[in-house]
């Protein structure tokens, strides 16, 4: 069993020894193609909960939504939401967001193969929203995590919390979400890790003549200096200038929204570009994602496409539905 004990190590590529790293994924198509993260996107996307608990408002009354990623190497990435006003200025939210990394071999410390072994992890969140003014809107979350690989386990309990701004008549829309502060309660061993916890802000402002909108976020927030790009390879250790470093805090995505049925969006994100350049100048495309969603009756169909590993493309769809009659 000695390369399963040092799977969940193998887990927390480019951030060190940090557990559910699942949570870092984008859950919304159109943050995916936007860069795949954004905690300032106003839409009727259920999704953009798992983004920004301030995100969830009035306008998701009795939505539905699903999202799948085709992730790397048979990897499954996926999340589903329902969501629901509450009185004149609330909403609430339950949300299922899961990452299956399918079937692999097991060995022992000799290599020597005994059968196969799964691992996933899953959370479970419960989303409440409220609008503070006109354009002010506050959000919390509350997420149970569980990671299972093989025979071993792993439980811990997290929260994000958020705000947004939104001006109408500017066109502007703000947001800032703390995300992930909480803790591991049960480890695989006796090894806990750390949750992957982060300040993240960011802009949304559409151009005063053109149906163009530009979306900027920052992330990591919590630090500043990343060391290595894989913490558990440590001979990989960078020395970024600051120029750099600064980049690798920002994500960019501009959409084209001609018309409330249809967008197109295209996103960088500099920090996966910088770390997945491979050394004879290959994967060009790293960093970048696309994607665009149509809007037919009570369905919002959309789709993203982004490189998050050098020898693969990543797909993602989503699916918003409402049920609700007032929103056709």
């Amino acid at each position: 069993m000695g390369l399963l004990c040092l799977f969940p190590a193998c887990l927390a590529a480019q951030q060190g020894n940090e557990v559910f790293r699942f949570l870092r994924f984008p859950t919304s198509a159109r943050a995916g193609a936007l860069g795949g993260h954004t905690v300032s996107l106003v839409e009727a996307d259920p999704a953009l909960v798992f983004h920004n608990p301030a995100l969830l408002g009035g306008e998701m009354n009795g939505m539905v939504g699903l999202s799948y990623m085709n992730y790397i190497g048979g990897i499954h990435v996926g999340s589903a939401i329902y969501t629901r006003t509450h009185g004149d200025r609330g909403a609430w939210a339950v949300g299922l967001s899961y990452i299956n990394y399918g079937s692999m071999k097991e060995a022992d410390a000799q290599r020597n193969l005994s059968g196969h072994f799964s691992a996933s992890d899953a959370g479970l969140s419960a989303t409440y929203s409220y609008d503070l003014s006109d354009r002010w809107r506050g959000g919390l979350s509350m997420k149970v995590l569980y990671s299972a690989i093989a025979e071993y386990s792993a439980f811990g309990l997290a929260a994000d919390a958020g705000l947004s701004y939104f001006d109408e008549e500017a066109d502007l829309s703000v947001g800032i979400a703390l995300k992930n502060i909480g803790a591991q309660l049960k480890a695989y061993d006796s090894r806990r890790s750390r949750l992957p916890w982060d300040i993240q802000l960011g802009f949304t402002k559409r151009m005063a003549h053109a149906p163009i909108r530009l979306s900027v976020t920052g992330m990591y927030l919590n630090q500043w200096k990343f060391k290595y790009v894989d913490e558990t390879l440590t001979e990989r250790n960078v020395d970024d200038s600051f120029v750099a470093t600064l980049a690798k805090h920002l994500v960019f995505g501009v959409d084209f929204v001609p018309s409330n049925n249809f967008w197109v969006g295209v996103g960088y994100n500099p920090k996966e570009a910088m770390d997945m350049r491979l050394k004879d100048g290959g994967n060009r495309l790293g960093g970048f994602s696309m994607g665009a969603g149509l809007h037919v009756s009570r369905f919002d169909v959309s789709i993203s496409a982004a490189r998050y590993h050098p020898s693969a493309m990543s797909l993602m769809l989503g699916l918003g539905i409402s049920l609700n009659d007032d929103n056709p």
